[in-house]
């Protein structure tokens, strides 16, 4: 019998974005999988109490993975310094995957969000797949991602009637909006790029921390409101030692 492994998507941060599919997993794993980063100690907290939640199996081991220092932010060169950390985390995962799951037991690692946008676990999952060192079937169970958590939350539409939208990381936002996109959605900003655009004709719709207790959501004309965001932001960071936010740029009709 094959190892298995579940990638479960988990949701933005309520337990309660748990999908029926998903608590269907939860009581299936043998081994959960925990990625630790420094100064995060209540997202691992927050994956526990979904587990908690939603499991009414019998018990299951937790290993936890310190994840690779993330240098990109300062690297030279960007693409190189993600690969390299990438790297790291394969071979570790790899590693702990052979050692710590028999041949006849599930593992588990829970994703925020979907693990298919935006989220490096099913890509590093993938490759040490592709590398064939260890065998495993790989199961993958969507769940609900910020941007859908983000659009609930303000009750607006992802999308306007015939119109585009653009998925984005932030740093590919730096010369401004792009052409023929008036709907940009924008995930893993580290420096509130938005306070940095033309403001002019443009809606924002913020949120950090979604469907947690800490959730900040704002909204409207990105010239009035960006001061404040970066206010709010920037207080936040501070006090809890992290920062996830995603935002939506809307150019006005």
């Amino acid at each position: 019998m094959a190892r298995r492994l579940l990638l479960i998507g988990i949701g933005a941060g309520d337990p309660d974005h748990v999908t029926v599919q998903a608590v269907n997993a939860l009581n299936a794993f043998d081994v959960l999988f925990v990625v630790t980063k420094e100064g995060t100690d209540d997202l691992v907290a927050l994956r526990r109490l979904v587990v908690d939640r939603h499991r009414t199996a019998g018990g299951h081991r937790t290993v936890e993975l310190a994840d690779p220092p993330r240098p990109w932010r300062e690297a030279d060169d960007y693409q190189a310094a993600v690969d390299r950390w990438r790297e790291q985390r394969v071979r570790l995962w790899e590693d702990v995957i052979r050692n710590e799951l028999a041949e006849d037991e599930t593992g588990a690692f829970l994703v925020w969000g979907d693990p298919s946008l935006y989220e490096s676990t099913l890509a590093v999952v993938q490759e040490i797949a592709a590398r064939r060192a260890v065998a495993f079937e790989l199961e993958v169970i969507p769940g609900i991602s910020s941007v859908h958590a983000l659009t609930a939350r303000h009750r607006i539409p992802l999308n306007r009637v015939g119109r585009a939208v653009q998925i984005t990381p932030a740093r590919l936002l730096a010369g401004g909006m792009p052409d023929g996109v008036d709907d940009v959605v924008v995930m893993l900003d580290a420096h509130a790029t938005f306070a940095t655009l033309a403001p002019d004709g443009l809606d924002i719709y913020w949120g950090a921390y979604l469907g947690t207790a800490d959730e900040l959501l704002i909204s409207g004309r990105l010239g009035d409101v960006a001061d404040e965001i970066v206010r709010v932001r920037g207080e936040a960071k501070a006090r809890k030692g992290w920062m996830f936010d995603t935002y939506l740029l809307r150019r006005m009709k």
